[in-house]
């Protein structure tokens, strides 16, 4: 009877170990495979290169070059499988000019590990945070700022609104045309200055009205610009004015939709602007818009801030040779015979046979 109990005893103990150490086995197993886990999850967050931007007082849904960069920053997130928010991709917006300090402060509290400026009227805080912070990388689109950590982005505008004038000159029937500026700053004044050449290079005779409205926020002001014009005989309308410039659609929609006979035509900026043209299903007053690749820009510096060939200390500038301006796809409202017009002086100004100045009368 002991013997009986004293087996029973010990068939139940070896039982019991038997279950501890396969469930130690488990246990082990189970915290291997967490170990793994979490320096597999460590591995991936070394490779992710977060970036983010700070709008100017435009807005991320300008139609114009806040959108186009932004458009650039959620391109480069998708391509490396990131999310918009803290350690993928993201951006703030400016209300006004007294929002860029805080805004690119906050972004780099969150860590970003480049961090945009969109527009020349953020080049004074980008400048003065960047020096304050030499470990961090920004860039700066439409300004130029000397510092180690920073890449400056410009465009040749001059060289797109070329184009963009001689289809506006080549496209008015009235013989007068007007330009639409936002602030009157560098980067707009090269707008003018190449819509000025090139309507005159096709048309010395052609009239041109030029008009800043001092703002890139103010719709309304487009709108009212852009009735004066039209009301003078004006019949093509180039604007470079952020948000602005959807006030100029706004009057030129207007005007076709009470006549649509009119020849009525607006040329977008920086983004293709044809939606903001559309008046119905058949009718659209877009003519054209002068592209700027502010979105392949970032695409291409996020990738190279990423493999570790950050251009900081660098200005990149972008011109019609590299494809960095253009006009967009007329959809037929721009004839063969001018499209042709149209690259013949695209390819005169590539190859440096033409060089068109930055400021009128220049």
């Amino acid at each position: 009877m002991k013997k009986r109990k004293f087996g029973l005893v010990l068939s139940s103990v070896l039982a019991a170990s038997a279950i501890l150490g396969a469930c130690g086995t488990k246990e082990e197993d189970k915290s291997k495979k967490e170990n793994e886990n979490a320096s597999t999850d460590e591995s991936n967050k070394g490779d992710v290169f977060s970036v983010a931007m700070v709008t100017d007082v435009g807005g991320v849904d300008d139609k114009s070059f806040n959108q186009s960069a932004w458009e650039g920053v959620q391109a480069y997130g998708k391509e490396h499988n990131l999310k918009k928010g803290d350690g993928g991709f993201d951006y703030l917006q400016s209300k006004s000019d007294a929002d860029y300090d805080s805004n690119l402060n906050a972004l780099l509290r969150r860590d970003f590990n480049l961090i945009y400026g969109i527009g020349f009227m953020m080049e004074d805080s980008i400048s003065a945070i960047a020096e304050e912070n030499p470990d961090n990388k920004f860039a700066i689109i439409d300004a130029e700022v000397k510092a180690d950590n920073v890449v400056s982005v410009l465009f040749k505008e001059q060289e797109g609104a070329f184009l963009a004038g001689v289809a506006a000159a080549k496209m008015s029937k009235s013989g007068k045309i007007g330009f639409v500026g936002g602030v009157d700053i560098p980067v707009i004044n090269r707008f003018e200055a190449g819509f000025f050449e090139g309507a005159k290079a096709v048309n010395p005779k052609i009239e041109i009205t030029s008009k800043y409205t001092a703002a890139f926020d103010k719709a309304d002001l487009g709108k009212v610009t852009a009735n004066s014009m039209y009301s003078s005989g004006v019949d093509v309308i180039f604007h470079a004015a952020g948000a602005t410039g959807n006030g100029v659609f706004s009057e030129a929609k207007e005007r076709k939709k009470k006549d649509p006979n009119a020849n009525i035509w607006v040329i977008g900026v920086d983004a293709d602007q044809y939606e903001e043209g559309k008046v119905d299903d058949k009718t659209n007053v877009t003519l054209t818009s002068m592209l700027k690749g502010v979105n392949t820009a970032v695409v291409d510096i996020s990738n190279k801030a990423k493999k570790g060939e950050f251009p900081g200390g660098e200005t990149l500038t972008y011109g019609l040779a590299e494809d960095g301006v253009k006009l967009a796809d007329s959809r037929g409202a721009i004839p063969e015979d001018v499209l042709k017009v149209i690259e013949e002086y695209k390819e005169k100004i590539a190859k440096g046979e033409i060089k068109v100045p930055e400021k009128v009368g220049k």
